[in-house]
């Protein structure tokens, strides 16, 4: 399977608490937030919805967008998630996933 690097954000709802992460297989990671394979910040407060995502092309310019990011103000992160989603649906739908129950 081809390695495609991506920056993402997760979100528990909208407005609601923000994880911003950095995957080499989108899908796959999406699965794991989801079915919480793994005890951690995202499990704990039931981030589970993709809210914004950008590919890129290079493994390292996608670890810098995200520490950049995760550096940001939240004001900001809202902007940018509402910048190309405005109305915080999940995009995982997007890519097959059923829609998670409303918050």
């Amino acid at each position: 399977m081809e390695k495609i690097p991506v920056v993402y954000i997760m979100a528990s709802g909208r407005n609601g608490t923000l994880y911003t992460g950095v995957t080499s297989h989108l899908i796959g990671r999406i699965h794991q937030h989801r079915n919480k394979t793994f005890d951690g910040f995202t499990a704990k407060h039931d981030v589970d919805r993709l809210v914004w995502f950008e590919v890129h092309a290079e493994m390292e310019s996608a670890i810098i967008r995200e520490k950049r990011i995760k550096e940001w103000r939240r004001e900001w992160k809202l902007a940018l998630i509402e910048k190309g989603n405005p109305t915080w649906r999940d995009l995982a739908e997007d890519f097959g996933f059923d829609p998670l129950e409303d918050e």
